[in-house]
C-alpha cells in the first residue's frame, strides 16, 4: 500500500498551486511584436555579418513592439498584487480584467477568482 501512498503524494506535489491575487492594473503587452521584430531584424542584419545581425535585431526588436503597440493590437497584460505582498506581471489571453478583481494564479495565467 506504500507505492499508491507514494505516486498520490508525488502527483499533489507536482500538480501547479493556486494563489489569490488582486490585480492593480493592465499594461499593454508587445511580446510578440518585439520577438517578430527582433527576428526579422536578426535575419536582414545577418546580411552584414555577426555585428549587423545584432543591430538588425535591436532595431527590429524595438520598432517591432513600437509598431504592436500603434497599431492597437497590443495584448493586455496585468499587474498583480500577491498574497505575500509581492507585485507581478501576467498575461492572460482570452481573459479581461479589470484593476480590482480578485484572481487565482496558476502557474503562468490568472483565471477569475471563484
Amino acid at each position: 500500500m506504500k507505492v499508491p501512498s507514494i505516486t498520490l503524494c508525488l502527483a499533489l506535489l507536482a500538480s501547479p498551486a493556486a494563489f489569490a491575487a488582486e490585480v492593480l492594473s493592465e499594461t499593454p503587452d508587445t511580446t510578440v511584436g518585439k520577438a517578430t521584430g527582433g527576428m526579422t531584424g536578426l535575419m536582414f542584419g545577418a546580411i552584414g555579418g555577426p555585428l549587423g545581425a545584432v543591430a538588425g535585431a535591436a532595431v527590429g526588436y524595438f520598432g517591432g513592439g513600437a509598431v504592436q503597440a500603434s497599431s492597437g493590437l497590443a495584448e493586455p497584460a496585468y499587474l498583480v498584487k500577491t498574497d505575500d505582498g509581492s507585485v507581478q506581471r501576467f498575461r492572460s489571453p482570452g481573459q479581461r480584467f479589470q484593476p480590482g478583481d480578485q484572481v487565482e494564479v496558476r502557474g503562468i495565467r490568472l483565471e477569475a477568482a471563484k
